[in-house]
Order: C-alpha cells, then sequence, then structure tokens
C-alpha cells in the first residue's frame, strides 16, 4: 500500500455532510489519493488550506455565504499552486466556464460515475484540464466560430452573482432568504434582481419568479445529494 506521505492530499468543500462523507470513501480507497481534511463553508475551508496545505480543492458551488465561484477566485489568488476541481449538480454548459475563468482547473458534475470522479482527479492532478467532452466541445466551439451577442442566451449573460440569486429564486427563496444565505444585504439582492430583469427583459417581480422556476424545476432532478 501507498505510503501516506506519498499520496496526494485533498480537501473537500460542500455545505452536505453526506456528500462530504461520500467523496471521502471514494478518495481514500485509491491508493494515491487521501482526504486530509473537509469543510462546509467558505471560511472553513481557508482556514484548512492555511493549515493543511492540501494539493487539491473539491468544492460545490453552492455555499451558504460566499459561494464556490467566489471561494475559486480567492483561493485561486492566495494559493496558485492548489489546484481546484468544481463538483457541483448546476448546469456544466452554463458554469463550467464560469469557474475556469475564476480560475479551477476542472468541472464534474454529481450525477457522474464514480470512475469519472477519480480520472478527473487524478486528471487535475497531473495538471491538466478536467472537463467533459460535451462541455469541451461548447467551449471550443465558442472559441474557434465566435458567437454573436445575439446567440447568447439571455441568461448567461448574468454575472455570476446574478445566476446564482436566479437560480435560489427558481428554487423559492424570498429576497430575505436570499440575503441570508448569501450574507448579503437586503438592498443589495433587490438590486441584482433589477440588474437580472433588466438583462431577461422582464416588467415584474412575479415575471421574475416565474421565468427563474421555469428554467430551474427541470434542473432539480439532479438532487443536491450524493452518497456512495
Amino acid at each position: 500500500m501507498t505510503d501516506d506521505f506519498a499520496r496526494k492530499t485533498i480537501l473537500i468543500v460542500d455545505d452536505h455532510r453526506i456528500v462530504r462523507e461520500g467523496l471521502i470513501r471514494l478518495i481514500n480507497s485509491e491508493p494515491d489519493l487521501l482526504v486530509c481534511c473537509d469543510a462546509g463553508k467558505a471560511s472553513e475551508a481557508l482556514e484548512k488550506i492555511e493549515k493543511h496545505k492540501p494539493d487539491l480543492m473539491i468544492l460545490d458551488i453552492s455555499l451558504n455565504g460566499v459561494d464556490g465561484i467566489e471561494l475559486t477566485k480567492i483561493v485561486s489568488k492566495r494559493f496558485p499552486d492548489l489546484y481546484i476541481l468544481i463538483f457541483s449538480m448546476h448546469d456544466e454548459t452554463l458554469f463550467a466556464e464560469r469557474c475556469l475563468n475564476a480560475g479551477a482547473h476542472g468541472y464534474i458534475m454529481k450525477h457522474n460515475e464514480t470512475d469519472k470522479i477519480i480520472e478527473a482527479i487524478h486528471k487535475v492532478l497531473d495538471g491538466n484540464i478536467y472537463l467533459s467532452e460535451k462541455c469541451q466541445s461548447m467551449i471550443l466551439r465558442r472559441m474557434t466560430q465566435g458567437l454573436k451577442s445575439s446567440h447568447v442566451s439571455p441568461i448567461q449573460k448574468l454575472s455570476d452573482r446574478e445566476w446564482i440569486i436566479f437560480e435560489l429564486t427558481g428554487k423559492g427563496m424570498g429576497t430575505k432568504k436570499i440575503a441570508e444565505k448569501l450574507n448579503l444585504g437586503i438592498k443589495t439582492i433587490e438590486t441584482h434582481k433589477e440588474h437580472i430583469k433588466k438583462k431577461l427583459n422582464l416588467n415584474s417581480a412575479t415575471e421574475l419568479v416565474q421565468k427563474a422556476v421555469l428554467w430551474t424545476l427541470p434542473r432539480l432532478n439532479n438532487d443536491d445529494r450524493f452518497s456512495l
């Protein structure tokens, strides 16, 4: 068996304990990998990075307070040698490129088989970018052909923060609850919602909720739980 000192160390950041526990069992069964620590929120993750100096951080986008994309930006600046793999239920066609731009080194969705998860971990630890074939093709097509503004979905024009608020709205959360989850003021959330309405050409808060619900509901089939 590989000595623990020779194993690559991993930090898991997810606000669902069952997800963390499942990943820990999966990763620790690999002879060359070891989960050295885990965290449920951004501030805890930063403390664990300082203390344990992991080789890789596996990170979900949906976190209370500072979300995964913002945490990726912070970590990539403060710890540039730390690899980051996003592990999320969120649609890769909308979020993967955003995460790479924030500093992540790979993106894999939670519904993938366990062997794909291990493959993604190894690929990122080897210094490569990991994306699904579908996502790679989409990004390469965008780079080689270019997309005119008129061909881009209005939803894709939302900022990272606007997108998170839009999705939480679609999941039935009101302004106050969203503000609490993201640790932002109510007025800040309301301002973001006004920007979202403008970008999506919506005339009222009711239209915003309807649009968000119609977009989000089909994606709720990919539950935010993960166990092995």
